[in-house]
């Protein structure tokens, strides 16, 4: 676990914990100073609520930690491991903000651990059940063809990735789609019902997608972004190929 961009998630998910256990004592205190009993009754059983609820999230955490520093994931653990990250994310995202660390810097974090996650399972998967999902923007702005309703109208003319994307897919045996958006990103799953996907994107929609799809096993790749967000975006093909050759063989990412 020797990646930066790893320990600043896991850093912020501890720091939520921390937040989260401060204002247990607090509301422990409160629970101290009530005289009415009906009071302390009501309060006593939404503490313990609470701390069953900090004990179940600790646990996850903990677990997260062995599993990125060991490179192993015990079978089973991984459902206390993803309800602690979607608990503690959203107050990572706003302590990240509190901190001055940027969004996109946390969003990256959490992307680089998910995929850890995910080759921690070691999952093999025929490679017509593995989906490139690939965004919009990698298409050149000036292109005439509709690839969002077919990707075989690519022409593969080399002015944008998408033609080299088409083609790692021929050649891998892969599914591939090209969505305008998050809508039609899960529409495309939903057609296509994939075991596995490649997604490609930048951070906030790399983000919400692997929240969306957790039963689906995702490797996020961030787009690069040359000419601003949006707007002629490219990709590092040898991270798609080895995110393929992962699903597909058990190779490395």
């Amino acid at each position: 676990m020797n990646d930066a961009r790893k320990r600043l998630f896991i850093f912020l998910l501890a720091f939520s914990l921390l937040g989260i256990a401060l204002i247990f004592l607090f509301a422990w205190w409160l629970v101290s100073k009530q005289y009415l009993l009906m009071n302390q009754i009501i309060l006593t059983l939404t503490l313990v609520f609470f701390i069953l609820l900090f004990l179940i999230i600790s646990i996850g955490v903990l677990l997260l930690i062995y599993s990125l520093w060991s490179f192993r994931v015990y079978k089973g653990t991984n459902i206390f491991i993803r309800n602690a990250i979607d608990f503690l994310f959203p107050i990572a995202l706003k302590l990240g903000k509190w901190l001055g660390i940027e969004d996109d810097k946390i969003k990256s974090s959490y992307i680089q651990v998910s995929n850890q996650l995910v080759k921690l399972e070691q999952k093999v998967i025929s490679p017509g059940k593995i989906l490139i999902l690939a965004p919009h923007c990698l298409q050149r702005v000036q292109c005439p063809y509709k690839i969002t309703v077919d990707v075989n109208n690519c022409r593969q003319c080399g002015q944008c990735p998408v033609g080299d994307l088409l083609t790692l897919s021929v050649e891998k045996g892969t599914q591939m789609v090209v969505a305008t958006g998050g809508t039609f990103a899960r529409k495309f799953i939903k057609e296509k019902r994939p075991q596995a996907i490649v997604a490609i994107a930048c951070e906030r929609d790399l983000t919400s997608g692997i929240q969306d799809v957790e039963v689906i096993p995702v490797i996020g790749i961030v787009n690069e972004r040359p000419e601003g967000p949006c707007h002629n975006t490219r990709v590092n093909l040898c991270q798609v190929e080895r995110a393929v050759n992962y699903f597909a063989e058990g190779g490395e990412v």
